[in-house]
């Protein structure tokens, strides 16, 4: 569920956009600006369309190839490889093979190749927006903004990767000793969604190499640009071959490998809870660690104290037409059970994939707006009387990733906060996700936690060693 005031501003800014007398003029003009981005990315290096394989571009080994479009024209962006099968097990081969290696060097050793690919991150901040906006369409803004976000968890992770450590138990016996051991799990399958096409690749892969782990890393077919670009940066970071790998293509031919596979011991996943509640099924089979960030609509309580100055400077598309059709979908269920559009409520006039920011009123926990992901512009408000209802409001879902509430109340903002059931609550802010800080959710919105030192814990086995007979 979107803020209140953030929708509010939305609406406000698009209603100072001019009304289009041409939209072919319009297009023609992103045609243009695409076509220079994409030439700039191709001089850079960073357009990469190849999967890469054990430090190798490959193409898919049946010459399938996937669009990647431009979803604020529909353009055709360029052509990736369909992989599958055959891929996912070579590249799973090559991150096992390369495992060996990469896991004995000292963490100070992992650290510095980190530290590297930050810094290119950081230099290319410029190029990599342009792609993500290109790709996801997200305005360029948000998109560096991303840059920043993403690489702050390969710089965090550069740090954090020298602060892996066990611990020794004190013990009953004095020819004792006993020690805890901290060690990578091994193969990673990191599966990652469309709507932070790096970020969310490196808030799992960092961790993960930095523990010593080595990845196979399968980024949404939506935007798998950003992913192979990310991944170049990697290779002149200098990291090993073998150590990250990208496959892209059939999701499910993908994923079965990955499930199946023995040499793999690590599945994280960022996506859908249908998708996760399969992925944790069929990782059973071979008793994987299991990682899940899904789904969930985050409520956002606006108390009549709350003292609120929000903003949000630009809207994009979205990522395609089946996204906008799911808006329009639960948007017009919404109405057909009493809401009350406010604001907005259709397709905007610059057509394509572009939906009005919305706000809807009198809505409830019985219609689908209020139970299912929108990935959308609107904001459904639903009225509380008292404290314990909007908690209870708020409580009444199956998912329970992020919370917001705004108040100037500091005993309230503890009491809600406490009581409500979800893996992040933010309090007077609606942007909280940081390295440095745990991000997951509860009930059907995941297990475990990404980011922070906490997030390493994903990565890692613990070993006991008891030593006997020491005196």
């Amino acid at each position: 569920m979107v803020s209140l005031p953030i929708a509010l501003r939305s609406f406000r800014l698009v209603s100072r956009l001019p009304t289009m007398q041409n939209p072919a003029l319009l297009s023609r003009q992103m045609t243009t600006d695409a076509n220079s981005v994409a030439s700039q990315l191709k001089s850079s290096g960073l357009l990469r369309t190849q999967g890469l394989i054990g430090g190798k571009w490959i193409d898919s080994y049946s010459g399938e190839t996937l669009k990647v479009y431009n979803p604020s024209t529909g353009e055709v962006i360029a052509d990736v490889p369909c992989m599958g099968q055959r891929e996912t097990n070579d590249a799973i081969s090559s991150a096992y093979d390369a495992y060996t290696s990469w896991s004995k060097l000292t963490a100070s050793e992992r650290s510095k190749y980190l530290r590297k690919w930050y810094d290119l991150l950081i230099a290319h901040k410029e190029e990599l927006g342009k792609l993500i906006t290109l790709e996801q369409g997200k305005p360029l803004k948000e998109a560096l903004g991303e840059i920043n976000y993403g690489a702050s968890f390969i710089e965090f992770s550069a740090e954090e990767a020298k602060r892996v450590c066990g611990d020794i138990i004190p013990s009953a016996l004095a020819d004792r000793r006993l020690l805890v051991l901290k060690q990578p799990v091994g193969v990673v399958g990191a599966i990652t969604p469309w709507n932070f096409p790096l970020a969310m690749i490196t808030r799992k892969v960092g961790p993960a190499l930095a523990c010593g782990c080595t990845v196979v890393i399968k980024p949404s077919e939506l935007t798998p640009l950003t992913a192979l670009a990310a991944a170049e940066l990697s290779i002149q970071a200098g990291i090993p071959p073998g150590v990250l790998n990208v496959v892209m293509g059939n999701a499910p031919a993908i994923g079965d490998a990955l499930l199946t596979s023995t040499q793999v011991r690590k599945i994280t996943f960022t996506g859908s809870t249908a998708v996760g509640k399969k992925l944790m099924a069929g990782a059973a089979e071979t008793v994987k660690k299991v990682s899940l960030e899904l789904g969930g609509n985050a409520p956002c309580i606006v108390f009549d104290d709350a003292d609120l100055d929000v903003a949000v400077k630009g809207v994009g598309p979205l990522i395609n037409e089946a996204a906008v059709t799911k808006v329009e979908s639960l948007v017009q269920d919404a109405v057909s059970k009493g809401a009350k559009v406010i604001l907005g409520g259709k397709r905007h006039n610059l057509g394509m994939t572009f939906y009005e920011p919305t706000i809807i009123g009198d809505t409830n926990n019985e219609m689908r707006i209020s139970r299912e992901e929108i990935f959308g512009p609107v904001a459904s408000l639903l009225r509380f009387k008292t404290e314990e209802e909007a908690i209870h409001v708020a409580n009444d879902t199956n998912s329970g990733l992020a919370a917001y509430m705004f108040t100037s109340s500091i005993p309230r903002s503890w009491r809600v906060a406490e009581a409500l059931e979800y893996g992040l609550v933010g309090v007077n802010e609606g942007i909280i996700s940081t390295e440095v800080a745990p991000f997951g959710g509860v009930k059907q919105s995941g297990l475990g936690r990404e980011g922070s030192k906490y997030g390493f814990d994903e990565y890692l086995e613990i070993k006991y060693i008891c030593m006997g007979n020491i005196n």
